[in-house]
C-alpha cells in the first residue's frame, strides 16, 4: 500500500512511526513533513496550505491512500480537492471539518443530536457581551469561559476568573471582526477521545489525557500540549461506551443525516463533571500530543483501519488490539514558548535519548547546514513506555533531559498525579476518584487544544 500524509508536525510523525510498524511496511510519503519524518518516508516540499500542489503530487504519486493530518487544510477543503481528484481520502470535507472550524455550529449539532455539552451564547456583537457573560455565568463564582468561533492559531480561547480579562479577549475577537462563544464552565478532569469513522460507523482508539499548562503544577500559561498520557487508570468503567453512545455516534449520525458525512477522526474533547459526562469542544482530527501515546500502545496495524474508514468500509464491531504498557509523552519547547519564540537553536541527544528506550517525535524541527535546529515552539516529544505509568514517565523524562536545546524547558510532572493514584489503587484496574491531572484552569489562560 502507498501512503501520503499531508502534515509536517508531530501528529504526523506519530502517525507516520505507526504506519511504519503495519507488516507488510507500506511505501510512506509526507507533503512536506520533516527532518524526523523525513527518516520515515520521503518527504515532498509542497506546503500544508496549497490545495493544488497536493493534489498535483498525488497525482504523481498516485497513492492508495491520503491521510490529512493538520486542521486548517481540513478546513480549507483539502479532503474535497482529493476527492474531487479520484484520491481515497481519511480526513472529512469541508462542510464536516466545519465541526472544528465554528464552535457556535458545533453548539448547533450538538443540540440537534442531544450530546451533552455546556450551556452557551454565541456573541456577535459589543452590546451582547455582558448580557451573554451574565447568562453563563450567573453568580460569577467559577471562571468564565470565551471562545473565538472559528480556527484562532491556539490564541482562541480563555478560561479566567477576572471579568475584565473575558471582556478584553472577547473585545479583541469581535474587533478583528469574528464572533465569540460564551460558555458555561465545566469542572472536573479531562479526557480526550478519538473515534474513526467512515461517515456512519464509528471505532473508538484509547482514551488519553494532556497537558495544557505550560509549567509544573498547571502553572504558566497554556499551550498546545505539553505531554499526554494513556491509559488513565482513573477513568470510570464504561466510560468509552457511554462516549459513543451519548457522543459519538449521535454527532455522527446528525451529520449524516443533513447530507454531510463525517469521514475522518472525531477528536471528542470532554470533562467528566460532578453532572456527568460533558463535550469541551470537538476537533475534525488527530490531536497533539495524545497521538503519540494512543498510537504507542495500539498494536492492531493502523494503515487498513485508516483505509477501511476512508472508503465508507469500517466494520463497527471491530476489535482493536491494545499494548497492556503505559505510555507518556514529555513535550519539549523552544525558549519563550508558548508566546515569542526562538528558533533556530541547534539539537543534540536525540540519539542518546532514543538508547535510553525512548523514542523521539519531531513536531518543530529543521535542518541549517545539515545540522538539526528548532524551528517551532514545541519541538520534540520524547515518547516512553512502561509496565505502568511511573515506569513509563521516569523514562521519559530521563529521555527528555539527554536531549540539549539551549533554552528549552518541559514539564516533570505529566502523570505523576496518576501514576501515584493507580499505585495507591493497584488492587484495581478502574478508579472513579477524579482528584486526577487535569488540564481544566481557573486562572486566566489562552488554550490551543492541538
Amino acid at each position: 500500500m502507498k501512503i501520503l500524509i499531508i502534515g509536517s508536525g508531530g501528529r504526523e510523525h506519530a502517525i507516520l512511526r505507526r504506519l511504519a510498524s503495519d507488516t507488510p511496511t507500506p511505501e510512506l510519503h509526507a507533503a512536506p513533513g520533516n527532518p524526523g519524518i523525513a527518516q520515515l518516508a520521503t518527504c515532498h516540499d509542497v506546503p500544508v496550505t496549497d490545495l493544488d500542489a497536493q493534489v498535483s503530487l498525488a497525482e504523481e504519486l498516485q497513492p492508495d491512500l491520503v491521510v490529512i493530518g493538520p486542521e486548517a487544510p481540513l478546513v480549507a477543503g483539502a479532503a474535497d480537492h482529493l476527492r474531487e481528484a479520484g484520491f481515497t481520502v481519511f480526513g472529512p470535507s469541508a462542510a464536516a471539518a466545519h465541526l472544528e472550524g465554528s464552535k457556535s455550529w458545533a453548539k448547533e449539532i450538538m443540540a440537534a443530536a442531544g450530546v451533552p455539552t455546556s450551556a452557551s451564547v454565541t456573541v456577535s456583537a459589543l452590546s451582547q457581551l455582558e448580557a451573554g457573560l451574565d447568562r453563563v455565568n450567573p453568580l460569577q463564582d467559577v471562571p468564565f469561559v470565551v471562545k473565538a468561533d472559528g480556527l484562532a492559531a491556539g490564541k482562541g480561547v480563555v478560561v479566567t476568573k477576572d471579568r475584565q480579562a473575558a471582556v478584553a479577549h472577547a473585545e479583541a475577537v469581535l474587533a478583528a471582526g469574528g464572533s465569540v462563544v460564551l460558555e458555561e464552565f465545566l469542572d472536573g478532569p479531562e479526557v480526550s477521545l478519538f473515534c474513526v469513522s467512515d461517515g456512519t460507523r464509528v471505532v473508538p482508539l484509547a482514551p488519553a489525557q494532556d497537558f495544557k499548562r505550560a509549567l509544573d503544577d498547571d502553572e504558566g500559561p497554556n499551550t498546545g500540549g505539553m505531554g499526554a498520557y494513556s491509559p488513565l487508570p482513573w477513568a470510570p468503567e464504561g466510560l468509552v461506551d457511554e462516549v459513543l453512545r451519548a457522543v459519538a455516534r449521535p454527532t455522527i449520525a446528525e451529520l449524516a443525516a443533513r447530507g454531510i458525512p463525517f469521514v475522518g477522526v472525531l477528536y471528542c474533547g470532554l470533562a467528566l463533571t460532578s453532572r456527568g459526562l460533558r463535550v469541551i469542544e470537538f476537533n475534525a482530527r488527530f490531536g497533539d500530543p495524545e497521538t503519540q501515546v494512543v498510537l504507542e500502545r495500539l498494536t492492531s496495524p493502523l494503515a487498513p483501519l485508516l483505509l477501511a474508514a476512508a472508503r465508507g468500509e469500517l466494520a463497527e464491531d471491530t476489535e482493536l488490539t491494545w499494548s497492556q504498557d503505559s505510555a507518556v509523552t514529555v513535550v519539549l519547547a523552544s525558549a519563550g514558548y508558548p508566546a515569542t519564540v526562538r528558533t533556530g537553536d541547534p539539537i543534540s541527544g536525540i540519539d542518546a535519548a532514543e538508547a535510553l528506550g525512548t523514542h523521539v517525535i519531531h513536531a518543530g524541527t529543521g535542518m541549517v547546514d545539515g545540522n538539526l535546529v528548532s524551528a517551532g515552539g514545541r519541538v520534540l516529544s520524547v515518547v516512553a513506555t512502561g509496565e505502568d505509568l511511573e515506569a513509563a514517565r521516569a523514562l521519559a523524562l530521563t529521555g527528555a533531559e539527554a536531549i540539549g536545546l539551549e533554552g528549552s524547558h518541559h514539564r516533570t510532572d505529566i502523570a505523576r498525579r496518576a501514576a501515584a493514584d493507580a499505585g495507591a489503587h493497584s488492587d484495581t484496574d478502574t478508579d472513579t476518584d477524579t482528584d486526577t491531572d487535569t488540564d481544566t484552569d481557573t486562572d486566566t489562560v489562552t488554550e490551543d487544544r492541538a
